[in-house]
């Protein structure tokens, strides 16, 4: 009985200690991108415009901006040489086997994608989200789900036939969160026939890939305009167009936590090399783009709609 009072009396205080860093961290977050907004505004950098005029103004640099951007990337598709999937990409520092499992850390590094991604789904009718645009926050989270079945497969054995099945959910997340970014911030309209043909593009981005692989030729230069192109375009979004829900800060939170994660990525062996064999930066990777997606999580069960 003792013993069961213990446990409880640890587990509330666990979950007030959370509650507590959480909002702190809540708290902490709105502060700071507050304060480099204002920073920005008072500097006359204008991106945070309170007067219609400029905000319209800016907001039409963006969309000429944005249009460059696109048709630049797409035409430099014809220009650059087909890219094939380097092979030594699969050769991972950490490949130890621990009960059995190769590639340990590899592998149960997604765990945490597969949590976020089933709370997602769990608490979908409890978020603050725009219901014309509810099929897309489905899919995100689905999406990051599957990272976590895809990623995790991949790993226990990588090479180019399993990596398919970790770029096809990847690929399902970002499109979606990219339509979903779109509607919150642009219009929602436009979000909402987006989703399809970023969707459509997504995916055969990775099956054409596959098919290049497959027949000698590797081509990753759609993949890779598919994956890098949003997150250059999303930062502009933010900037210029205003969200119709609070707690902004939980997407650029998102944004450095991928940035971040692919820092981890590319010193995947100098990584492992500082933490003396502990864990890898791949390992590493994984657990931060989780925590960026579960702080986007939080987000969207803590903001509120903007009145007009």
């Amino acid at each position: 009985m003792q013993m069961l009072i213990g446990t409880s009396v640890r587990k509330r205080r666990k979950n007030s200690i959370t509650h507590k860093v959480v909002s702190f961290f809540y708290d902490f977050q709105s502060a700071l991108v507050t304060c480099v907004f204002k920073f920005i505004s008072l500097s006359g950098f204008g991106f945070v415009n309170t007067k219609k005029r400029g905000r319209i103004m800016y907001q039409n640099i963006a969309k000429y901006f944005i249009a460059v951007l696109i048709v630049g990337a797409i035409g430099a598709l014809f220009f650059i040489e087909p890219i094939a999937q380097d092979p030594n990409y699969h050769n991972f520092i950490d490949q130890r086997m621990i009960v059995s499992i190769p590639n340990f850390w590899n592998v149960i590094s997604n765990l945490p994608f597969l949590i976020v991604g089933f709370l997602g789904l769990k608490y979908l009718n409890q978020l603050t989200i725009s219901k014309e645009m509810g099929v897309a926050y489905w899919l995100l989270f689905f999406g990051v789900l599957l990272v976590g079945f895809g990623s995790s497969y991949y790993h226990l054995e990588p090479n180019n036939h399993t990596l398919v099945w970790d770029r096809l959910p990847m690929t399902l997340a970002f499109m979606s969160l990219f339509a979903v970014i779109v509607s919150e911030f642009v219009n929602e309209r436009r979000g909402a026939m987006l989703l399809i043909p970023l969707l459509v593009v997504g995916v055969f981005s990775v099956f054409y890939w596959q098919w290049t692989e497959s027949n000698g030729v590797g081509d990753l230069r759609l993949y890779a305009l598919v994956q890098f192109l949003p997150m250059v375009i999303i930062p502009v979004v933010l900037l210029v167009y205003p969200s119709r829900f609070s707690h902004l800060s939980a997407y650029w939170w998102l944004l450095m936590a991928y940035l971040l994660a692919k820092l981890f990525e590319y010193f995947d062996v100098q990584i492992y090399s500082f933490l003396g064999g502990v864990i890898s930066g791949h390992s590493l990777k994984h657990a931060i783009a989780a925590l960026g997606m579960y702080v986007l999580l939080q987000s969207y069960r803590r903001r509120k709609a903007k009145t007009a």
